[in-house]
């Protein structure tokens, strides 16, 4: 019997492009507490933290209640957009790419994400995705990436080996954590982090087409 392969996926800057979203709920953060919005890359920079961490980044010399204060307003205004009709939408090419590695029995399919639960409920529903991963470890159970502890869990979750597992990613934090959990790791182009700073994945792709391949060539 061939051995189970997992593929793991980030959500944001990966499998959908929520950036309005983010940016919109940084705004309200950062009003709230009275700061100056940062850059929209200085933002972006920050997707895939978990938001404790993403506002030690953005916050560097602000106090840890002032930084709470933004979390806090932050998971307000994003819930606010979104009950307002705020949605993310799927890159080209995800939802055949999806259907595509679904086919295949060998393949598991998880995710590995800096979202709430909560968030992650929400977007697994509006794309009718509640059934299609198996493992799906988000920032209220785990360390922030890169630490490797959601890759390691969804690993045990399946019972699935290193050699046998991949990460995909938009952003450096996927890449580190992918490589300090010890399994393949592949960035993609289309995200929220620069090409440059994915250099160090075993592969970096600009397409479904190619990831699709990379993905076989690494765990068959």
């Amino acid at each position: 019997m061939p051995d189970l392969k997992l593929v793991i996926f980030d959500v944001d800057g990966t499998l959908v492009d929520s950036q309005s979203e983010i940016i919109s709920a940084m705004r309200v953060a950062f009003s709230q507490i009275n700061f100056e919005t940062p850059s929209r890359d200085d933002i972006l920079s920050s997707v895939g933290l978990s938001l404790p961490d993403a506002f030690v980044k953005l916050l560097p010399d602000a106090d840890p209640a002032t930084r709470q204060q933004a979390v806090d307003a932050y998971k307000q205004g994003y819930h606010d957009n979104r009950v307002k009709g705020a949605r993310p939408e799927l890159y080209d090419g995800i939802a055949s790419l999806l259907d595509r590695l679904e086919t295949d029995p060998d393949v598991l399919l998880g995710l590995a994400t800096g979202k709430s639960r909560r968030g992650l409920d929400a977007l697994l529903g509006h794309f009718g995705w509640a059934k299609r991963f198996v493992t799906t470890q988000v920032s209220d159970d785990h360390p922030s990436k890169p630490h490797p502890s959601m890759i390691l869990s969804a690993m045990a979750d399946v019972g699935v080996d290193p050699c046998d597992a991949v990460m995909i990613g938009d952003t450096s934090y996927d890449i580190d954590m992918a490589q300090a959990a010890g399994v393949h790791s592949i960035g993609v182009s289309w995200g929220y982090h620069p090409g440059q700073h994915l250099q160090h994945a075993a592969a970096v792709v600009s397409d479904t087409e190619a990831l699709y391949a990379a993905i076989k060539r690494m765990i068959g």
